[in-house]
């Protein structure tokens, strides 16, 4: 999967608020998404990130 910043993408478990769908806001070696609905921002290694995406929404 093919994912940069500022795209939406949709994760396994929903978030709290009710969706699942997070922007992603930084990248390196960590990769920081935001919540799109209460924009609650979480930050996660690369590979635990890969291991939670489901499928990118919007490029």
């Amino acid at each position: 999967m093919n994912y940069q910043l500022n795209t939406i993408v949709e994760m396994k478990k929903p978030h709290a608020c009710g969706t699942n769908a997070w922007q992603i806001i930084r990248m390196g070696a960590d990769i920081k998404i935001e919540c799109t609905n209460c924009h609650r921002v979480v930050m996660m290694t690369r590979q635990d990130f890969k291991k939670r995406l489901n499928k990118i929404i919007k490029d």
